[in-house]
């Protein structure tokens, strides 16, 4: 199966908690929030996620615990022909909730990530930062109990990266949990969290 990303890791994300995940290209640090995400399963281990051991769980129970976790995604994953609002709103629509009862929350929420001018703007037309800030506006409209995010800073300049670190803080201080996987020290530097390192498949702490 060749050879393994991931060995003898064993961490906990304590509830409100908030943490950099961070270590060299290639050490794993994608693969460990899909493992989160419950995107993948491992090959051997035990992951538990709210209590719940994930290989135990059935297909039909993973989009309840999924919902309790947002994503960030290092792409965003946005689609082009939607607007910045339709984007945000997208997983409520997918689970046919009526937009009068979401309008109001997703337009207060785009407000609170600096895109309220630009939520009738099709993906294509926003800037990397606003598109970054779109991404983590879907990632945080089921108001999730932890949020991964994945290089969040990677393609912005260091005053957006700065104004990002805030909503990360701010959305923590609210009572989310927050893992963002990172190589940019001085963004690490601006806050005194723990430090999870992945290097050769094996994690590090450092409260």
């Amino acid at each position: 199966m060749g050879a393994e990303v991931l060995r003898d890791v064993s961490f906990n994300i304590p509830s409100g908690s908030f943490q950099f995940l961070t270590g060299p290209s290639g050490a794993g640090k994608t693969t460990l929030l899909r493992l989160m995400f419950l995107a993948l399963r491992p090959t051997r281990g035990i992951i538990t996620v709210f209590d719940r051991d994930t290989s135990l769980l059935a297909c039909n129970e993973m989009p309840g615990l999924r919902k309790r976790i947002g994503i960030v995604f290092q792409d965003f994953r946005l689609l082009d022909h939607m607007t910045t609002y339709e984007n945000v709103s997208l997983p409520l629509h997918v689970r046919g909730r009526e937009e009068a009862s979401y309008r109001a929350e997703v337009e207060e929420l785009l407000h609170w990530v600096g895109l309220g001018d630009r939520m009738n703007v099709l993906s294509p037309v926003l800037s990397g930062g606003e598109k970054q800030r779109a991404a983590i506006a879907r990632a945080l409209i089921d108001q999730p109990e932890i949020l991964l995010a994945d290089e969040p800073t990677g393609n912005v300049d260091p005053p957006l990266a700065h104004r990002l670190l805030r909503l990360f803080i701010e959305l923590n201080r609210l009572g989310t949990a927050v893992v963002i996987a990172t190589h940019d020290l001085n963004l690490m530097d601006q806050v005194d969290v723990r430090r999870m390192i992945l290097d050769s498949g094996r994690l590090a702490i450092y409260d």
